[in-house]
């Protein structure tokens, strides 16, 4: 029986994560993100505190929302 739980989590994980995404239109996401902002060698503080991009997608806090060029953001997980 210890040998199916590894697999039996690895599948339920798989299955949560496989519904997570959301339609967005080509024009939210290019409303939602500045390009110019986007900094990918910027380092960030590493505490987590998860914020909702306008791009509807969960970002890990304020910091790594901003430099991904994410123009507005809400507190809290993306729903």
């Amino acid at each position: 029986m210890k040998n199916l739980k590894f697999p039996a989590i690895l599948i339920f994980l798989m299955t949560a994560f496989a519904f997570q995404c959301e339609d967005i239109t080509p024009n939210e996401v290019t409303d939602c993100i500045d390009p110019s902002k986007i900094k990918k060698d910027a380092a960030c503080y590493m505490i987590y505190a998860p914020v909702c991009g306008c791009d509807n997608k969960t970002y890990g806090n304020d910091c790594i929302a901003i430099n991904a060029g994410v123009k507005s953001f809400t507190q809290g997980a993306c729903k």
